[in-house]
């Protein structure tokens, strides 16, 4: 399996160092039978995150044709006082400013390839609905964003971690490990899986969602 995780100017750095961690320590116990990198739209590069302090380092670009699973993280920045606000160091306009490069067709290649999973964490699943790739799509993402993720045509699910297939999303910033411990149990087993929460000393919080089952007589 080759998961590559998504770097953009302003990302957030848990979104990607959670789960990347996860998976890394699922292909130690497996051998190395995954391979993990950090990717960009624009290749390897230096990528700044939304904490000035911190950057990390893509090696390659983002290749869907390669990759098994792709994983997109949310973005660091201000909360906007209101749906009009428009100043740059804002969550959305940093999103928004990620719209302005090759990333969203890179990424609809991703999500329209029927063997690729994505995932996404905290604010990566209203990157994906700002680019218009999940409209009619069950996820989730941060709280503080859920009804920005309905206004796009996403259902949008109140839960920790939302399986729709081959769109996996992780709910606010710790979600990434928990999203990462489910993508080790759907890609490398649940023994794999229980190893690895023993490993990192975190057990996996919540009932993943999916679209299955019985519906609830009253809205909860």
């Amino acid at each position: 399996m080759l998961a590559q995780f998504v770097l953009f100017d302003g990302f957030d750095p848990l979104d990607v160092i959670a789960p990347f961690e996860v998976l890394d320590s699922g292909r130690l116990l497996t051998d190395g039978e995954s391979t993990i990198e950090l990717v960009s739209a624009e290749g390897a590069r230096q990528v700044p995150s939304g904490i000035p302090a911190i950057s990390l380092e893509a090696t390659a670009r983002l290749d869907p044709d390669r990759a098994d699973l792709v994983v997109v993280p949310g973005a660091v920045g201000k909360l906007p006082d209101g749906p009009n606000d428009q100043r740059p160091e804002t969550i959305p306009m940093i999103l928004a400013r990620s719209l302005g490069t090759d990333l969203p067709a890179l990424l609809r290649e991703a999500v329209e390839r029927t063997d690729t999973t994505v995932a996404t964490v905290c604010g990566g699943s209203l990157l994906l609905a700002m680019a218009g790739l999940i409209k009619g799509r069950s996820a989730t993402t941060h709280r503080l964003a859920m009804d920005t993720l309905t206004a796009t045509g996403v259902n949008a699910i109140d839960a920790r971690v939302v399986d729709d297939g081959d769109l996996i999303s992780g709910a606010g910033v710790t979600s990434g490990l928990d999203l990462g411990l489910y993508l080790v149990e759907r890609e490398l087993g649940p023994r794999i899986a229980n190893a690895v929460e023993k490993l990192i000393a975190h057990e996996r919080r919540g009932t993943v969602w999916r679209n299955t089952g019985h519906t609830p007589a009253i809205a909860i």
